[in-house]
């Protein structure tokens, strides 16, 4: 992806040819989830508004891969958006956050997501923090 201005507005297209830039709309309660994870809240029990609750099982995934990465998660900086991506795929969007650790800043480990909505209302559905 190619560097975008942080204080340019995304909007969410339906593109199922391009990977496209983060929407400036999702960034909040993305690096929201991320927050989260770095606070070892891998079920967001705290609740977050258009975020689907993150199962027992998938919450030990999360757990797991970072853990086995070896170096804690922290707030997502500006750049991470830079690099961060997401993709149409027909009935949803595919989103892929790169995240940030104490040591490492960016890391090898990132944050897919599912999306679904239009029109400003979004749900969001974590699927897995993985490397790729």
């Amino acid at each position: 992806m190619g560097a975008h201005s942080p204080h340019t507005d995304v909007p969410a297209v339906r593109d199922a040819d391009n990977e496209r830039p983060i929407p400036t709309a999702w960034r909040p309660v993305l690096a929201g989830i991320v927050d989260a994870f770095a606070a070892h809240d891998y079920r967001l029990e705290r609740g977050m508004p258009g975020v689907v609750p993150v199962s027992g099982a998938t919450a030990t995934q999360i757990r797991e891969a970072i853990e086995d990465y070896g170096d804690a998660l922290t707030a997502l900086p500006d750049a991470a958006w830079e690099t961060s991506a997401c993709i149409w795929t027909g009935d949803r969007w595919d989103a892929l956050v790169d995240l940030w650790t104490e040591y490492d800043g960016a890391s090898d480990l990132a944050l897919q997501v599912r999306v679904v909505g239009t029109d400003g209302e979004y749900v969001f559905d974590v699927h897995m923090v993985y490397v790729p």
